[in-house]
């Protein structure tokens, strides 16, 4: 399974940033996963902003969630993260995950991850 993530990598402030995540070599094995947005800021840990299940059901980090919307079109293997209302402090680098639960475990060999993708929020 290859994730990669697309989008722009410079935003402005008070805007609507917007990525996307190919997902190629997936089957039906990997329903239960989670497709999944995680970020990470610079100098600080990695953060869960949300997912959408092989449902649709959707399941957002509640500190993001009036801000946060996740998408998916299963029939085209791609998913999006739709982040509004930017602010610098949301500049990170995004990654893309099939997870197998809904938490980040760093190391676990059951999930699958894209390369990450810096965005940055300019003021």
């Amino acid at each position: 399974v290859q994730l990669q993530e697309s989008g722009p990598g410079l935003v402005k402030s008070s805007q609507t940033l917007s990525l996307t995540c190919t997902v190629s070599g997936a089957s039906s094995a990997h329903n239960p996963y989670y497709w999944t947005w995680i970020r990470q800021p610079p100098g600080k840990g990695l953060e869960w902003m949300g997912a959408i299940g092989y449902s649709g059901i959707t399941y957002y980090n509640p500190s993001l969630k009036n801000r946060t919307a996740i998408s998916r079109d299963s029939s085209k293997n791609f998913f999006t993260l739709q982040l509004s209302a930017v602010t610098p402090e949301d500049t990170a680098v995004y990654y893309c995950a099939l997870l197998r639960r809904l938490v980040v475990i760093p190391g676990a060999d059951d999930d699958y991850w894209g390369q990450g993708t810096q965005v940055t929020v300019s003021s």
